[in-house]
Protein backbone atom coordinates (compact mmCIF):
# COMPACT_ATOMS: atom_id res chain seq x y z
CA UNK A 1 0.00 0.00 0.00
CA UNK A 2 1.40 3.39 -0.98
CA UNK A 3 1.48 6.15 1.65
CA UNK A 4 0.15 9.51 0.62
CA UNK A 5 2.47 12.47 1.10
CA UNK A 6 1.15 15.52 2.90
CA UNK A 7 0.62 18.73 0.89
CA UNK A 8 3.45 20.38 2.83
CA UNK A 9 5.88 17.64 1.77
CA UNK A 10 4.71 17.89 -1.85
CA UNK A 11 5.19 21.66 -1.88
CA UNK A 12 8.63 21.33 -0.28
CA UNK A 13 9.70 18.78 -2.89
CA UNK A 14 8.30 20.94 -5.68
CA UNK A 15 10.12 24.04 -4.42
CA UNK A 16 13.42 22.17 -4.09
CA UNK A 17 13.03 20.64 -7.55
CA UNK A 18 12.23 24.02 -9.11
CA UNK A 19 15.18 25.66 -7.36
CA UNK A 20 17.53 22.87 -8.49
CA UNK A 21 16.20 22.99 -12.05
CA UNK A 22 16.69 26.76 -12.36
CA UNK A 23 20.16 26.55 -10.77
CA UNK A 24 21.27 23.81 -13.17
CA UNK A 25 20.00 25.74 -16.18
CA UNK A 26 21.86 28.84 -15.02
CA UNK A 27 25.03 26.80 -14.52
CA UNK A 28 24.68 25.38 -18.03
CA UNK A 29 24.18 28.85 -19.49
CA UNK A 30 27.23 30.12 -17.58
CA UNK A 31 29.36 27.33 -18.99
CA UNK A 32 28.24 28.20 -22.52
CA UNK A 33 29.18 31.83 -21.89
CA UNK A 34 32.57 30.70 -20.58
CA UNK A 35 33.05 28.55 -23.68
CA UNK A 36 32.43 31.56 -25.94
CA UNK A 37 34.89 33.60 -23.89
CA UNK A 38 37.51 30.82 -23.98
CA UNK A 39 37.22 30.34 -27.75
CA UNK A 40 37.61 34.08 -28.25
CA UNK A 41 40.67 34.09 -25.98
CA UNK A 42 42.23 31.19 -27.90
CA UNK A 43 41.65 33.02 -31.17
CA UNK A 44 43.22 36.22 -29.83
CA UNK A 45 46.24 34.38 -28.43
CA UNK A 46 46.74 32.54 -31.71
CA UNK A 47 46.73 35.89 -33.52
CA UNK A 48 49.32 37.29 -31.06
CA UNK A 49 51.63 34.30 -31.44
CA UNK A 50 51.71 34.50 -35.22
CA UNK A 51 51.84 38.30 -35.52
CA UNK A 52 54.92 40.24 -36.55
CA UNK A 53 57.07 41.04 -33.49
CA UNK A 54 56.53 44.39 -31.81
CA UNK A 55 58.84 46.28 -29.50
CA UNK A 56 58.55 44.98 -25.93
CA UNK A 57 56.77 47.22 -23.40
CA UNK A 58 59.24 49.75 -21.98
CA UNK A 59 59.53 51.12 -18.46
CA UNK A 60 56.70 53.61 -18.97
CA UNK A 61 54.37 50.74 -19.94
CA UNK A 62 55.33 48.17 -17.31
CA UNK A 63 52.44 48.96 -14.95
CA UNK A 64 49.91 48.52 -17.75
CA UNK A 65 51.10 45.05 -18.80
CA UNK A 66 48.39 42.46 -18.08
CA UNK A 67 47.78 38.77 -18.65
CA UNK A 68 44.56 39.24 -20.65
CA UNK A 69 45.95 41.87 -23.03
CA UNK A 70 49.65 41.07 -23.34
CA UNK A 71 50.50 37.44 -22.59
CA UNK A 72 51.85 35.54 -25.62
CA UNK A 73 52.38 38.72 -27.61
CA UNK A 74 55.30 38.28 -30.00
CA UNK A 75 57.82 40.94 -29.02
CA UNK A 76 61.44 41.91 -29.62
CA UNK A 77 64.17 43.61 -27.64
CA UNK A 78 67.56 44.95 -28.63
CA UNK A 79 70.56 45.15 -26.33
CA UNK A 80 72.98 42.86 -24.54
CA UNK A 81 72.78 39.86 -22.25
CA UNK A 82 74.39 40.28 -18.83
CA UNK A 83 76.91 37.48 -18.49
CA UNK A 84 77.33 35.27 -15.40
CA UNK A 85 73.78 35.96 -14.20
CA UNK A 86 71.94 32.86 -15.41
CA UNK A 87 69.10 31.51 -13.27
CA UNK A 88 68.17 27.84 -13.73
CA UNK A 89 64.50 26.99 -13.18
CA UNK A 90 63.48 23.36 -12.80
CA UNK A 91 61.12 22.19 -15.53
CA UNK A 92 59.94 19.23 -17.58
CA UNK A 93 59.47 19.50 -21.35
CA UNK A 94 59.00 17.23 -24.34
CA UNK A 95 62.80 16.96 -24.35
CA UNK A 96 62.87 15.60 -20.80
CA UNK A 97 63.60 16.99 -17.34
CA UNK A 98 66.00 19.84 -16.91
CA UNK A 99 66.05 23.61 -16.55
CA UNK A 100 64.91 26.82 -18.14
CA UNK A 101 67.80 29.25 -18.46
CA UNK A 102 66.74 32.79 -17.53
CA UNK A 103 69.27 35.52 -18.26
CA UNK A 104 68.96 39.29 -17.69
CA UNK A 105 68.93 41.31 -20.89
CA UNK A 106 69.80 45.01 -20.86
CA UNK A 107 67.91 46.98 -23.47
CA UNK A 108 69.22 50.04 -25.27
CA UNK A 109 67.39 52.27 -22.77
CA UNK A 110 69.31 50.46 -19.96
CA UNK A 111 66.18 48.77 -18.59
CA UNK A 112 66.32 45.06 -17.76
CA UNK A 113 64.07 42.22 -18.88
CA UNK A 114 64.57 38.54 -18.10
CA UNK A 115 64.86 36.31 -21.16
CA UNK A 116 64.17 32.61 -21.02
CA UNK A 117 66.90 31.49 -23.43
CA UNK A 118 65.49 27.98 -23.48
CA UNK A 119 65.86 24.47 -22.09
CA UNK A 120 68.92 22.46 -21.05
CA UNK A 121 69.01 18.94 -19.66
CA UNK A 122 70.17 18.09 -16.16
CA UNK A 123 73.93 17.89 -15.64
CA UNK A 124 74.72 20.38 -18.41
CA UNK A 125 76.05 23.88 -17.86
CA UNK A 126 74.51 26.40 -20.25
CA UNK A 127 76.84 28.17 -22.66
CA UNK A 128 77.32 31.83 -21.89
CA UNK A 129 75.21 34.09 -24.08
CA UNK A 130 76.78 36.33 -26.66
CA UNK A 131 77.52 39.71 -25.13
CA UNK A 132 77.52 41.62 -28.40
CA UNK A 133 74.61 43.82 -29.40
CA UNK A 134 71.78 41.59 -30.54
CA UNK A 135 68.06 41.28 -31.03
CA UNK A 136 65.88 38.75 -29.20
CA UNK A 137 62.44 37.77 -30.48
CA UNK A 138 60.03 35.77 -28.38
CA UNK A 139 56.72 35.61 -26.54
CA UNK A 140 55.82 37.87 -23.65
CA UNK A 141 55.08 35.78 -20.56
CA UNK A 142 53.73 36.87 -17.21
CA UNK A 143 55.62 36.24 -14.00
CA UNK A 144 55.01 32.99 -12.11
CA UNK A 145 55.15 33.95 -8.42
CA UNK A 146 55.31 31.74 -5.34
CA UNK A 147 56.89 28.68 -6.92
CA UNK A 148 55.33 25.68 -8.59
CA UNK A 149 52.39 23.60 -7.37
CA UNK A 150 54.71 21.10 -5.66
CA UNK A 151 57.71 23.21 -4.60
CA UNK A 152 58.25 26.75 -3.40
CA UNK A 153 61.17 28.76 -4.71
CA UNK A 154 64.21 28.93 -2.42
CA UNK A 155 66.01 32.17 -3.35
CA UNK A 156 68.54 31.91 -0.50
CA UNK A 157 69.68 28.55 -1.91
CA UNK A 158 69.32 29.71 -5.54
CA UNK A 159 66.81 26.93 -6.19
CA UNK A 160 63.95 27.87 -8.49
CA UNK A 161 60.81 25.99 -9.44
CA UNK A 162 58.93 28.76 -11.22
CA UNK A 163 59.82 31.84 -13.20
CA UNK A 164 59.09 34.41 -10.49
CA UNK A 165 60.42 37.56 -12.13
CA UNK A 166 60.40 39.79 -9.05
CA UNK A 167 62.12 37.22 -6.81
CA UNK A 168 64.75 36.34 -9.42
CA UNK A 169 65.49 40.01 -10.14
CA UNK A 170 65.80 40.74 -6.43
CA UNK A 171 68.17 37.79 -6.03
CA UNK A 172 70.25 39.17 -8.91
CA UNK A 173 70.10 42.67 -7.37
CA UNK A 174 68.36 44.04 -10.44
CA UNK A 175 65.21 45.98 -11.25
CA UNK A 176 63.49 44.15 -14.10
CA UNK A 177 60.32 44.28 -16.17
CA UNK A 178 57.29 42.52 -14.58
CA UNK A 179 57.28 40.00 -17.42
CA UNK A 180 59.83 37.76 -19.09
CA UNK A 181 60.40 36.69 -22.69
CA UNK A 182 60.32 33.12 -23.97
CA UNK A 183 62.93 33.31 -26.73
CA UNK A 184 62.14 31.70 -30.05
CA UNK A 185 64.17 28.80 -31.36
CA UNK A 186 67.25 29.97 -33.19
CA UNK A 187 68.18 29.04 -36.72
CA UNK A 188 70.51 26.00 -36.36
CA UNK A 189 72.90 27.56 -38.86
CA UNK A 190 73.38 30.51 -36.48
CA UNK A 191 74.30 28.38 -33.46
CA UNK A 192 77.93 28.15 -32.34
CA UNK A 193 79.70 24.81 -32.20
CA UNK A 194 78.86 24.37 -28.51
CA UNK A 195 75.36 23.38 -29.63
CA UNK A 196 76.82 20.05 -30.68
CA UNK A 197 77.30 19.07 -27.05
CA UNK A 198 73.98 20.41 -25.82
CA UNK A 199 75.18 23.53 -24.06
CA UNK A 200 73.02 25.94 -26.02
CA UNK A 201 69.55 26.35 -24.47
CA UNK A 202 66.79 25.14 -26.80
CA UNK A 203 64.22 27.88 -27.32
CA UNK A 204 60.80 27.82 -28.88
CA UNK A 205 59.35 25.27 -26.45
CA UNK A 206 56.53 27.42 -25.14
CA UNK A 207 53.48 25.24 -24.64
CA UNK A 208 50.25 27.12 -25.27
CA UNK A 209 47.22 25.16 -24.12
CA UNK A 210 43.86 26.12 -22.71
CA UNK A 211 41.60 23.88 -20.66
CA UNK A 212 38.29 23.98 -22.51
CA UNK A 213 35.72 21.48 -21.23
CA UNK A 214 32.92 24.02 -20.87
CA UNK A 215 30.66 22.23 -23.35
CA UNK A 216 30.99 18.98 -21.40
CA UNK A 217 30.06 20.77 -18.18
CA UNK A 218 27.13 22.52 -19.88
CA UNK A 219 25.75 19.24 -21.20
CA UNK A 220 26.15 17.74 -17.71
CA UNK A 221 24.19 20.53 -16.03
CA UNK A 222 21.46 20.47 -18.68
CA UNK A 223 21.28 16.69 -18.41
CA UNK A 224 20.76 16.87 -14.65
CA UNK A 225 18.03 19.48 -15.20
CA UNK A 226 16.27 17.10 -17.60
CA UNK A 227 16.55 14.32 -15.00
CA UNK A 228 14.78 16.55 -12.46
CA UNK A 229 11.94 17.04 -14.95
CA UNK A 230 11.77 13.27 -15.44
CA UNK A 231 11.69 12.68 -11.69
CA UNK A 232 8.92 15.25 -11.35
CA UNK A 233 6.83 13.54 -14.01
CA UNK A 234 7.21 10.19 -12.24
CA UNK A 235 6.19 11.70 -8.89
CA UNK A 236 3.07 13.32 -10.40
CA UNK A 237 2.03 10.00 -11.93
CA UNK A 238 2.51 8.23 -8.61
CA UNK A 239 0.42 10.83 -6.81
CA UNK A 240 -2.41 10.48 -9.33
CA UNK A 241 -2.22 6.71 -9.09
CA UNK A 242 -2.37 6.82 -5.28
CA UNK A 243 -5.37 9.19 -5.36
CA UNK A 244 -7.22 6.95 -7.79
CA UNK A 245 -6.70 4.05 -5.43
Amino acid sequence: MMHKRSPLVNWSIAFFALFSFVSLILLGNWQLDRRIWKLDLMQRVDARVHASPESAPDVTQWKAVSKDVDEYRRILVEGNFLSDKDTLVVTATDLGSGYWVLTPFQRLDQSIVLVNRGFITQGVQPASPLTSLQQVVGLLRMTEPEGSVLRANEPTSDRWYSRDVAAIATHQELIAAPYFIDAEEKDPEQLPSAAQIGQIPVGGLTRISFYNSHMVYAVTWYGLAIMIIGAGVIMVREDRRSKSN
